[in-house]
Order: structure tokens, then C-alpha cells, then sequence
């Protein structure tokens, strides 16, 4: 059954009926992936996809356009998600969107039982491999987040227009601690919980001096009780692998010891998953960081 049923009653102090929401609230440490949206028109790569997750994780985040490189839209894996009954986190760029679209599509992703969105200004186009495209960036991710946080608690378009039945949803945003200015990005976090966000989630976390120092700093400040931490996690599959993320994608830091390990290693595949494992035992003890991703 889906989360989205209209006899159901959004407990107090939630803003949607969705299984990350309740998990996070209860204070039990919450799980989510990201599914790598397919090239194709075919519902079964994503129902395949989803299915390495099934039982394991608490939600499932739909990029939407990531590397502004053209995949299945997300509101569309979202709603293919949300049939087999996984709880999806849906992610929306304001590179690809104006405002008309995006007030849309928060609607329709909410009628078909979406109840996470994640909002994200988005790579610039030049990132991608259709740099001639057009972007849009109609809203940024702040008034993204006071747009859809406007829709849901106040029930209006942002022309004012009344929403008969708002969307009842779980609002999210990104964050980078490991990009300079790394004393600034405590304070984006501040605006971005003031903008509506009630929980980020983090580029993949291979430097755990940085994140300590971060999260210190989001504590001194207060805002863990805020606002709920997702820090991103993932295996490296191999030293040259790790260059060429650190190189390419932006806000992922990989420190020199980390690529000296994996080089040394001699299955650096399993290396670098034993990495990742502590990581995560070192993400989940630490305070103020409820949930990884």
C-alpha cells in the first residue's frame, strides 16, 4: 500500500505520511540509496534497479538530471517507485524547470504518493554532454524550498492562487561540507533550514576530519535539532577510479591516504568497500547525524 492514502492522518509534527519522515522522527537511524536512472523507456530497469534495495533501505532517491546529463525524469522513476510501494525521494533541478513546471510537478509527484523532495539548484549545463542546452534557473534552491514549503503549509501558488489539496511533503536540500569555504557551509545549512529544509543529504564523506569539524560546528550552531543529517556514503571501486571522481565531480574530497590505501591494496574492489563500511560505522556514531545515504 502506498503512503499516500486519504483516510490516513498525518501524525503531529509531520509534514508527510512517508516512511522516512516517521523513521527519522522516532530518532531510529534511517537508510536511504540513490537508484541510477536508466537510459530507456522500459519500467523494468527501474523496477530492477529498485529491487537491489528492496528490505534494505528506508527511502530512494530519483536524480533528475545529475551531471545535467539526460536520463528517465525523476518524477517519473518517483512514480514508478511509488506502485511497487518503495518510498522515493524526488529530486528536482532548477536548471531544467521554471516555476509553472515545477509547482506541477510537486502536485502530480504528490497525487501518486511521493512524499520526499529534495531541492537542488542543479550542475550548470556545461557539465553535461548537451552543453548547448538551455538553461533555466528559474528558482534557486532556497526559494525553491520556500516555494514548494509555501504550496504545503499555506496552501497557494506562488501567484497567490489557492491549492484545494496541498502536497503533504517531507522537504530536503543538498549539502557539501567537504568544498571550501568550509567555515561557510555551516551558515548555508542555517539558510537553507530557514528557506523550509527539514532534512539534507551530503556528497559521498571520505574525509571524516572534515565531516567532524562540520559537524561540529552545526552543533555549536544548533542546527542537528533542526534539521535531519543525511551524510552520503559509497564504495570506491578502485585508486584510479577515486582520482578521477576527485577530479570530475564536484564536492567530493578524497583524501591522498585514502587513494594510497587502495593502491596498496591488493583487491582494491574489496578494499575499497571495507572503506566504505568504516565509514559508515564512523558516520553513525557520530553526533548529530541521524541517517546516511
Amino acid at each position: 500500500m502506498n503512503d499516500f492514502e486519504d483516510e490516513w492522518e498525518i501524525p503531529p509534527g509531520h509534514s508527510s505520511l512517508g516512511r522516512l519522515e516517521r523513521v527519522l522522527r522516532r530518532k531510529e537511524f534511517a537508510i536511504t540509496a540513490e537508484l541510477s536512472p536508466p537510459d530507456s523507456a522500459n519500467p523494468e530497469d527501474v523496477y530492477e534497479r529498485a529491487a537491489v534495495f528492496d528490505g534494505w533501505v528506508d527511502a530512494i532517491n530519483a536524480t533528475d538530471g545529475s551531471g545535467a546529463n539526460c536520463h528517465m525524469s525523476s518524477v517519473a522513476i518517483c512514480a514508478l517507485l511509488t506502485r511497487m510501494s518503495y518510498n522515493p525521494v524526488m529530486q528536482i533541478s532548477c536548471r531544467d524547470h521554471n516555476r509553472i513546471a515545477i509547482q506541477g510537478n510537486v502536485l502530480g509527484a504528490a497525487a501518486m504518493g511521493v512524499s520526499n523532495i529534495l531541492c537542488l539548484t542543479g550542475d550548470g549545463v556545461q557539465a553535461g554532454d548537451q552543453p548547448g542546452a538551455k538553461p533555466v534557473f528559474d528558482l534557486g534552491c532556497m526559494s525553491l524550498l520556500q516555494t514548494i514549503r509555501t504550496m504545503r503549509d499555506d496552501q497557494k501558488f506562488l501567484s497567490g492562487r489557492k491549492i484545494t489539496t496541498p502536497p503533504r511533503v517531507f522537504l530536503g536540500a543538498a549539502i557539501n561540507p567537504f568544498a571550501p569555504p568550509y567555515d561557510f557551509r555551516p551558515r548555508r545549512l542555517a539558510q537553507k533550514i530557514d528557506a523550509g529544509a527539514q532534512f539534507v543529504q551530503s556528497q559521498y564523506c571520505f574525509d571524516l576530519d572534515i565531516l567532524d569539524q562540520y559537524m561540529e560546528q552545526v552543533r555549536d550552531l544548533g542546527l542537528h535539532e533542526k534539521c535531519f543529517i543525511l551524510i552520503g556514503v559509497g564504495p570506491l571501486a578502485s585508486a584510479r577510479t577515486a582520482r578521477w571522481i576527485r577530479t570530475n565531480v564536484p564536492g567530493i574530497h578524497i583524501p591522498d591516504s585514502i587513494i594510497d590505501r587502495l593502491e596498496a591494496a591488493k583487491d582494491q574492489k574489496k578494499e575499497g568497500k571495507k572503506i566504505c563500511i568504516e565509514m559508515m560505522q564512523a558516520v553513525r556514531e557520530m553526533e548529530g547525524v541521524p541517517a546516511f545515504m
